[in-house]
Order: C-alpha cells, then structure tokens, then sequence
C-alpha cells in the first residue's frame, strides 16, 4: 500500500493559496467554461488524487453523474516528481469508454505529464477526452482545454494543505 504523502509548502513564499470559499467559486468558474463550449461531456474522470475534489465539484456543477477516477503518481514532495508519471491499480474500466465524451480533471497542469498520460489512454481506448484543471503553468506540455486560473507558482490546495490526520492527534470524547 502507498502512503499518502503530503507536501509542506510552509517555507516557500512565492506561492499560490486556494482556499475552500475560492475552490467554491473556481469550481463553478470552471464548469461556466465547460458549458458554454460545445463539449458535452458523459462522463467525468477524476485524476486520483489531486482531481478527486475537483472532480466532484464538477460533476455536481455540470450535472454529470457517470464518474470514475484514473490512480497516477507523479509528485512526491514539493517540486519533487517521479522520473515518469506511474498508473496505479486500480485501474480505470477502459472496455466501456470507446467513443463517449470524456473530462479529465485535475487540480493542476504542471508539467501536464500526468494529464499527457491519461489523455492519451483515453484516446488509444476510443474516447472524445478533454481535460479541466484548476490552474494551468505555463511549462505544461498539454494545453488543458479548460483552466481556471494560470500560475508559475507552487499551488497550496485547501484539500492538502495541512499533514494528514493521525491516531496520535485524535483525543477520544469521554461519554
């Protein structure tokens, strides 16, 4: 099993914070440009884990209610990635995507290696995919196809931006 590792963006001060109310609106930002396009999308994949929250906003804005998420591991700390974006299981059901519309999402296109990489089995499958982030960078090798916001700088999501929670830190109500 692969621990959840959280990046701690503490010391860094040139950085981009999203808070819960601003991930609110951004959500909704983002689903005004998916409807007022002419994609129609049937589907919503949600890349695991950054996409996950995303995701379901988006699902729920643009009522989309067929959803599935695709697992790849990419960062390991802050501005610290795998020599190569890696699918993990399990893996998304690619027998029943052959020609629908799909939306990617994910929280950000850094390198959009990551983005590149689900995209393009979603295409080998037969898939219309298009993809959706919150924040693009200017580095990407993949142009998302809807971006809330662009930014070169280190994004603190509200969603990882304190440590994950553990049995030490929970203190047990007397009843």
């Amino acid at each position: 099993m692969t621990i959840a590792h959280h990046a701690d963006a503490s010391t860094l001060t040139d950085k981009e914070v999203l808070t819960w109310d601003g991930f609110g609106d951004a959500v909704r930002e983002l689903a005004t440009l998916v409807a007022d396009s002419s994609f129609r999308p049937e589907i919503l994949v949600a890349v695991a884990r950054g996409g996950l929250i995303p995701g379901g906003g988006l699902s729920y804005a643009l009522g989309v209610k067929l959803t599935d998420a695709i697992n790849v591991e990419f960062y390991t700390d802050v501005e610290q990635t795998l020599p190569d974006p890696v699918l993990l299981a399990p893996h998304l059901d690619t027998e029943s995507i052959k020609g629908r519309r799909i939306l990617v999402v994910d929280d950000v296109a850094d390198s959009g290696r990551t983005l590149a990489l689900v995209l393009d089995l979603l295409q080998q499958h037969g898939a219309e995919a298009r993809s959706a982030v919150l924040y693009g960078k200017p580095r990407s090798i993949v142009s998302p196809d809807y971006v809330w916001r662009e930014t070169d700088r280190w994004i603190v999501f509200p969603w990882s931006a304190q440590p994950p929670v553990s049995g030490a830190q929970v203190t047990p109500t007397e009843g």
